[in-house]
């Protein structure tokens, strides 16, 4: 396998990582929460900027901790799409850069398909085919994984991402951002089963429901309006158990949905990508449901759930294996399916 420095800033974190197949030398990631919690969220301007300032140095801290020089690196890649543009340009150009200035293969990778090797990077036994779950800020979506850059989107989200409706809910509960990480916490101490929610189901013309994909501006809207309720009673707000009633219901939701996917589409094994994948509640509740069926399913380490390079640099190094390589001529897109990823690469 291919030794590959990859660089991630398709949003608000810069990170550099050196990875050969799955095997990490080195991942450094410089976080902007910091920056943008005083806004309630990610200012694409803002995070732009934030990514010149940091991507020098995140470079040369990775070569630092891998303790290797470039002779030892077979190529360069970055995040090309999705995501923030300004974000974006400034890894692909920082990468592009480098891969001419060292004379090495260039390759744009997918996000979403980094998300799909993060749990690559723990589990040596790992190979498809198998079911993805990715889950976070941006995206919800149950994910065929065929083979290297050959996916299957066989559920997806209509309107919000689990992620987005964790920060909404946690912006109505005026707990601060990221939404995520402070309703999982809070949880622990609320009752679960509080509040009844609804999981947000999907019609079908037909008639009945969509069996994978998702739903999550109505359970948002639902905690709305039950915060609005308990204020006009005169009723202190029991953030906990809204907290954890919600949360609840996003992983049986999740749950429900991927453990039906995977026993239709035969597949013993379910992954878990994305920043949700570091929820507890989510953690718990599909372990337990999937043991029942004698279903696999596994999650990245914490640090690879959020956006990282590593995860760009293992899907890079297999790709780079294979003889994919990117053309310097390639740019930035905001949005771009998954099942596109061969598009990036020529063979």
């Amino acid at each position: 396998m291919a030794t590959v420095l990859a660089i991630e800033t398709s949003c608000d974190e810069t990170a550099v990582a050196i990875v050969n197949n799955r095997h990490v030398y080195s991942s450094v990631v410089a976080s902007q929460i910091l920056v943008h919690s005083q806004y309630g969220g990610v200012v694409p301007e803002v995070a732009s900027r934030q990514h010149l300032e940091t991507i020098n140095q995140g470079i040369a801290q990775a070569l630092e901790q891998a303790q290797l020089d470039w002779d030892q690196v077979d190529g360069i890649a970055a995040t090309c799409a999705p995501g923030l543009v300004g974000a974006l340009l400034v890894g692909l150009t920082a990468a592009k850069t480098l891969a001419m200035l060292h004379n090495k293969p260039f390759l744009g990778v997918h996000h979403l398909e980094g998300h799909i090797y993060a749990t690559y990077l723990s589990e040596p036994s790992l190979d498809p085919p198998f079911l993805s779950l990715l889950v976070s800020g941006g995206h919800t979506s149950l994910i065929y994984v065929k083979d290297c850059g050959i996916y299957e989107t066989l559920g997806e989200t209509r309107d919000d991402a689990a992620g987005e409706a964790f920060d909404k809910v946690a912006r109505l509960l005026q707990l601060g951002y990221p939404g995520g990480p402070l309703i999982d916490k809070l949880a622990q101490t609320g009752n679960p089963y509080a509040f009844t929610l609804p999981e947000g189901k999907v019609s079908l013309p037909s008639g009945g429901y969509h069996p994978y994909d998702s739903s999550f501006s109505g359970l948002k809207t639902a905690v709305l309006r039950l915060v609005q309720q308990l204020e006009k009673d005169g009723k202190q707000l029991p953030v906990s158990d809204l907290a954890a009633s919600f949360q609840e219901t996003v992983a049986r939701s999740l749950t429900k949905r991927a453990i039906a996917c995977a026993l239709d589409y035969n597949l013993n094994t379910i992954a878990v990508g994305g920043g949700v994948a570091a929820n507890s509640s989510l953690r718990k509740t599909l372990q337990l449901a999937a043991a029942e069926y004698n279903l696999r399913v596994l999650f990245p380490p914490l640090k690879y759930c959020t956006d990282n390079a590593a995860m760009i640099a293992s899907a890079a190094s297999h790709h780079l294996s294979l003889g994919h390589t990117s053309a310097l001529t390639l740019g930035v897109q905001s949005r771009l399916p998954l099942t596109q990823v061969m598009n990036l690469y020529i063979r």
